[in-house]
């Protein structure tokens, strides 16, 4: 049964990494068919630059049809904002230039003022990683190796499809199970946190780490778009003022929410 098109105040997603094989383009354009908001928010690695340096650029037909919504949304009432992340990095070169892509608002950071009237900061989140802001060279092994835990993390879905099993995300599983993953996740949410208090903003909104969260952290409302090459996730914030985690995995289960009240 076709869902009913639902309409939010603010619709964040980040990591799309378009140009890669791990794209969920079609769960991401039939994401984008269905929910609508005033405000659309790209939060970084919509684009994988990487690929193109690694000779594995693969934009497909399917991300094609996202790119060509993402322009047509940015034509209609919503405002469309484009924050650049390490994977699209190569963009911030044009950054000084002020230059966008049609309607589409380019930038580094910017401020989205909630219902409540709370003000976030809304950043893609690298620049408050070491390896990537330090250690490039360890990124792009880290991404090599990434790509091989997307490969078994299909193999394991086609298996856990055919006996009529329900999606599961290996590499979400290793981040909650690993120590010294979760102990880095910690340190990125307390980090961007802290950031945020300092500059005196109620919360901060970011991508980068692929872990869709919302949470309180010492006063200061953390929230994580996660992404669209596993978990499939984006944050949205409803007229009310309230912020959700929507999961939008198979046609057949595609309401499924976290709702956090801080």
């Amino acid at each position: 049964m076709k869902p009913e098109k639902q309409h939010y105040r603010t619709i964040v997603i980040s990591d799309l990494h378009m140009g890669s094989r791990g794209c969920k383009a079609r769960l991401l354009n039939d994401f984008l068919k269905n929910n609508s908001s005033d405000w659309l928010y790209l939060n970084g690695d919509i684009f994988d630059c990487w690929k193109i340096q690694q000779n594995k650029w693969n934009f497909s037909k399917a991300q094609s049809k996202v790119l060509r919504r993402l322009l047509k949304i940015s034509m209609t009432k919503t405002q469309v904002t484009y924050i650049l992340g390490n994977h699209d990095d190569f963009f911030r070169n044009f950054i000084p230039y002020k230059i966008n892509l049609g309607k589409i608002r380019v930038v580094n950071e910017c401020v989205h003022t909630g219902q409540n009237g709370m003000k976030y900061l809304v950043t893609h989140g690298d620049l408050f990683d070491t390896v990537t802001r330090v250690h490039r060279w360890i990124s792009f092994l880290g991404d090599r190796a990434y790509d091989y835990l997307l490969r078994m993390n299909g193999a394991v879905n086609a298996c856990r499809r055919f006996f009529g099993l329900r999606y599961w995300s290996l590499s979400h599983y290793l981040k909650t199970k690993v120590k010294k993953a979760v102990d880095f996740i910690f340190e990125f949410e307390l980090t961007l946190s802290r950031y945020a208090k300092s500059k005196n903003y109620d919360g901060v909104i970011c991508g980068h780490i692929h872990v869709a969260e919302i949470k309180n952290l010492d006063g200061i409302v953390y929230m994580n778009s996660g992404d669209w090459v596993e978990s499939c996730t984006a944050l949205v914030e409803t007229h009310d003022g309230e912020w959700k985690i929507i999961h939008w995995h198979t046609e057949d289960d595609k309401s499924e929410t976290d709702t956090v009240v801080l």
